[in-house]
């Protein structure tokens, strides 16, 4: 499990040594080497449509709108010539990043959700575990009669992406399904906002069980937020939970705006480090932002060009690594930005999943600083108890190529992990 490129420093990170998964798994011992997530295991269906497709069913561009298997089923069957249907993959943001943790970091990662009871060779639910990476560990899942969730990406010529949600059993996870034990050795709870839309559902109770138990053991919760209508409709429950519950927030310019109600990306960022301890915000072709809190004692100032924005000097800091707030004495904001990789792949094929890369990787490195602190405890990285291994810049640039890697293909999840040396870089480029 390492990191691509060449780093000044040597870098201790799991591997797999025997190279195969077991099909039974004893977390025994595995404290900080896996994360866990709470799924809607869903299939996404990628469909290229005209604009006026979404005018004539009434679907909001660009949002995501839960609708009945009726309506799904209907809209299927009027596709016409206009509509080219680009393929069925495995999906939900928790799946994605669930995968793309596992195959970056060649590591065991767990999800919690329902699947239907009575799986057959090529149903929907068959398929989803084939192509899942075997180090996704779906033992924990609740089987429930029925289909599984479908959601319609719609894909309009501007390559915007707007989603058609089919629930199936998707929905049904219970409390009793949630195990305390595997989130309690894990280095993340990962959960989304979608997990949360109605209140009394099951799944609500069971995600925010989930939530307790990370809280009560002191495990990261990471709040993925999904789409900014649901932000916006219930906004105060979501900045109430991530202010009392939430360390780690992830999302897109729209999802931030949606919550905080402003314009500017630094200041969203800023915004949201008053209610948790590190953000992760993507900005389309503007690149990413990821701050965090770093204790006084422990900042590092950056080597590269100091820039200012709406705040002055925002990345004086960006070569420190980031810290829980309440593990700082004098808590400071620390902020980094960066263009996209490349500047974005020449022809970008497919943007569906690529803020669920993002977040992989920067799930990766927290995974890492776990293992790293357990094996080589008296490292003088760990004099100071931080969240991350690398400095907020060196996890924007992580962020920034496991995202590329999405943008130029056309599924929304990773299919290999990144090549250790890219002639396409410079040796500097992965340096601290």
């Amino acid at each position: 499990m390492r990191f691509p490129g060449s780093r000044k420093t040597k870098h201790y990170f799991p591997v797999n040594s025997e190279g195969r998964v077991p099909f039974e798994y004893s977390h025994e011992n595995q404290s900080g080497n896996y994360i866990v997530g709470v799924d809607q295991l869903i299939v996404d269906i990628e469909v290229h449509v005209p604009e006026d497709f979404l005018v004539k069913h009434d679907i909001p561009k660009g949002e995501s709108i839960v609708c009945s298997d009726e309506f799904v089923d209907g809209l299927i069957s009027n596709f016409d010539d206009s509509v080219v249907v680009a393929g069925e993959f495995a999906g939900g943001a928790i799946g994605n990043t669930l995968h793309n943790f596992s195959v970056l970091s060649d590591n065991r990662s767990v999800a919690f959700g329902t699947i239907s009871k009575n799986i057959s060779v090529g149903d929907y639910a068959f398929k989803y575990i084939c192509s899942t990476n075997s180090h996704v560990d779906f033992s924990y899942l609740k089987p429930f009669p029925g289909k599984m969730g479908r959601a319609l990406c719609l894909i309009t010529p501007d390559n915007e992406r707007s989603f058609v949600l089919s629930k199936g059993i998707m929905n049904e996870l219970t409390e009793d399904f949630i195990n305390e034990e595997i989130i309690e050795r894990s280095s993340a709870l990962l959960v989304s906002a979608f997990l949360l839309r109605a209140d009394d559902s099951s799944l609500f109770q069971a995600t925010m069980k989930a939530i307790n138990v990370a809280k009560e053991m002191n495990v990261p919760v990471v709040l993925c937020m999904g789409t900014s209508s649901l932000i916006a409709e219930k906004r105060e429950f979501f900045k109430k939970l991530i202010k009392d519950k939430v360390n780690i927030l992830a999302g897109n310019f729209d999802e931030f705006k949606s919550l905080f109600e402003l314009d500017d990306p630094l200041l969203l960022l800023d915004k949201s480090l008053e209610l948790s301890d590190l953000s992760l915000l993507t900005v389309g072709a503007r690149g990413l932002y990821v701050g965090g809190h770093c204790d006084e004692e422990n900042l590092r100032q950056t080597k590269d060009n100091i820039h200012s924005k709406t705040i002055s000097e925002y990345n004086l800091y960006e070569y420190s690594r980031a810290m829980l707030k309440q593990d700082c004495k004098s808590p400071v904001k620390i902020y980094t930005h960066i263009n996209p990789f490349l500047g974005g792949p020449t022809m970008i094929k497919n943007t569906n999943g690529a803020g669920d890369a993002a977040l992989s990787a920067l799930l990766h490195d927290l995974a890492a600083n776990d293992y790293h602190r357990e094996k080589c405890s008296t490292s003088s990285k760990h004099k100071f108890k931080c969240l991350t291994y690398s400095s907020i810049h060196q996890i924007c640039k992580y962020c920034n190529r496991v995202s590329y890697e999405v943008l130029k293909q056309n599924s929304p999840r990773l299919s290999r992990g990144l090549p250790y040396k890219e002639d396409c870089l410079e040796e500097e480029y992965w340096a601290l």
